[in-house]
């Protein structure tokens, strides 16, 4: 009677404190041990019928699911088809679409072929050059490149002036600092015309008197970075000198190339803009030499005096290539109510002087 109590009384206090030990009796020992084993089977009892319920709603009944096993799996399969249709449908898409120019992968691609076509003893400037024109034409006939306005012609008429390899680069540089060796001045055409047709002149990878913009451009980053190391060997380094360096150059040549086409202009005898900013950005080259002989020179203390005596030579074969140059592009025949023909070719040469003694940055050199 006291054990059921006993009993009796834990079940009725779930939330009390301890309860009081068991009796020393077996009997009294079974019925406490009964009596926890249905406190720790209430919890679990109450958890089981959610989980019965989760998993019956899962398999669509508890009923259903054991009526027929296979029924679940049966929707899965249209729904695999049409998730693979639209993968199906893109593939061929995909296929179809041409490598775009700017996209990293077909840099990487053109950069792989390029190392192999190398290590193997194939390199081919002609080959690269159809490899990257290829690219670019694929680029322009996108979408996304006619989204632009203005931007396939600017490519266009950019191309031919980075038509360069290693064998045009190096015998531009030699002329341009030795202009009084070379002996042909004349621009190759790159096809026989006939009357009253336009003339079209040869790249420059197959002229060496062709204009480039590749010179010019890789000359004038390394005149601004030479001239950052001189204010930096000074202790005046600042972010600032670069692009104060680069606007004061710019500015002169943007000048410099006004001024010869408006020379060409009273003249009546046509030219084109980058064909300017090629001759007027061949004088970098010049400044580079005298700068690495200045900073050279510098530790004794004869930076200053070097540079000018290299700044004669180099000042004037860049005059000197300007008055072959001009010579030979300027028409002979010029308007009668203009300047001069010989006059202008003269100023335009001596400007060259002019211009690379105004962007010169000598005031760090001893």
């Amino acid at each position: 009677m006291s054990n059921s109590y006993y009993n009796s009384g834990a079940y009725s206090n779930p939330a009390g404190g301890a309860p009081a030990p068991a009796p020393a009796d077996g009997g009294g020992n079974a019925y406490y041990n009964y009596g926890q084993q249905q406190q720790e089977q209430e919890p679990q009892q109450q958890a089981n019928p959610q989980q019965q319920q989760q998993q019956a709603a899962a398999y669509g009944g508890s009923n259903a699911a054991y009526a027929n096993p296979n029924q679940w799996q049966q929707p899965a399969q249209p729904q695999q088809q049409s998730m693979m249709q639209p993968q199906q449908q893109q593939q061929p898409a995909a296929t179809n679409q041409q490598p775009s120019f700017w996209n990293p992968g077909t840099a990487a691609t053109v950069a792989a072929m390029a190392g192999s076509m190398a290590q193997n003893g194939m390199s081919n400037p002609d080959a690269m050059l159809n490899l990257a024109s290829s690219a670019g034409q694929s680029f322009l006939k996108s979408s996304s490149a006619r989204m632009i306005p203005g931007l396939e012609n600017t490519m266009t008429s950019l191309r031919g002036y980075f038509a360069v390899d290693n064998r045009y680069v190096k015998r531009k540089m030699q002329r341009i600092c030795f202009p009084f060796l070379a002996k042909s001045w004349k621009r190759l055409q790159s096809e026989p015309q006939g009357p009253g047709t336009a003339v079209s002149y040869a790249l420059p990878h197959s002229d060496e008197n062709a204009p480039d913009l590749y010179v010019p451009i890789m000359s004038f980053v390394t005149y601004v970075l030479l001239c950052a190391m001189l204010y930096g060997g000074a202790g005046e380094f600042s972010p600032e000198v670069l692009p104060e360096v680069a606007t004061w150059c710019l500015g002169f040549q943007i000048l410099e190339v006004l001024g010869i086409r408006f020379g060409y202009y009273m003249m009546q005898a046509p030219v084109a803009f980058l064909d300017l900013f090629s001759y007027t950005g061949y004088k970098y080259l010049g400044l580079c030499i005298n700068m690495v002989a200045g900073i050279a020179l510098d530790r004794f203390g004869i930076g200053k005096e070097a540079y000018y005596v290299f700044f004669v030579y180099t000042a004037s074969a860049a005059s000197f290539f300007m008055l072959k140059t001009m010579a030979n592009n300027i028409p002979l025949a010029t308007a009668h109510t203009g300047p001069k023909r010989e006059m202008m070719v003269v100023g335009f040469a001596l400007s060259q002087f002019a211009t690379m003694y105004f962007v010169s940055k000598t005031k760090f050199l001893s």
